[in-house]
């Protein structure tokens, strides 16, 4: 069983479709129009949740409802939202944190606290913006940088665990993401949600004595 986050568009999408044609597979999201139409184009049968991630009891419910333990969790629900800081509506922020934060700590609190005894994968997508700085883009950047502060921490406290933490670090893809986020940015060169997905499924391939912990996929 492998559990994606953020499935109902984007890089989620696209990891459920490439993910979906090999395992069983449960994918969640906010909005159920589109997650019912990503879990059309899988072909099979897959388990579909919405969730508010920001809710703890949704969280809850959401493992709750898995049919098995998930081999592998891949988190990959959040959005974006930029400008010049003095411009940055309050209630937008505290959407950001939520969707992006709190979103985080929750779902990965739930993932440890059931699971930290069994050889689960848990996969945090966040982004370049994790690494470096960029103007108009502070707090989306003060955002992903507290998801990667969390993986780091939690991540000593998983030290003689089996549960492997991996942080992914995907650069700029043309999805959905940016019409909704206030920047206008020209996306031509960006990569696709199927280039990155295919990225991250080959890398995440691991040995019977490694794997990759941390991955950036660059943009060309």
């Amino acid at each position: 069983m492998i559990l994606i986050t953020g499935a109902s568009s984007g890089l989620g999408a696209a990891l459920a479709k490439q993910y979906g044609k090999e395992s069983p597979i449960c994918i969640s999201g906010r909005n159920s129009e589109r997650l019912q139409e990503v879990a059309t184009d899988i072909g099979q049968a897959c388990q579909t949740q919405v969730t508010d991630l920001s809710d703890a009891d949704d969280v809850a419910a959401l493992f709750d409802n898995l049919a098995t333990v998930p081999s592998l969790i891949i988190h990959s629900a959040g959005s974006g939202y930029f400008g010049p800081i003095e411009t940055q509506s309050p209630e937008a922020i505290k959407d950001l944190l939520n969707n992006n934060v709190t979103s985080a700590i929750f779902l990965l609190r739930e993932a440890v606290k059931r699971y930290k005894d069994q050889s689960v994968t848990v996969v945090m997508v966040m982004s370049t913006a994790a690494l470096v700085p960029k103007a108009e883009e502070s707090t989306y950047c003060a955002a992903k940088w507290a998801v990667k502060a969390l993986i780091e921490s939690v991540r000593l406290e998983l030290k003689n665990s089996p549960m492997k933490l991996i942080a992914v670090y995907p650069g700029g893809m043309a999805t959905s993401f940016w019409p909704t986020s206030g920047k206008n940015a020209n996306t031509d060169s960006f990569m696709s949600a199927d280039e990155a997905a295919g990225m991250l499924k080959q890398a995440l391939q691991s040995s019977e004595h490694g794997y990759i912990s941390d991955l950036t996929i660059a943009r060309g």
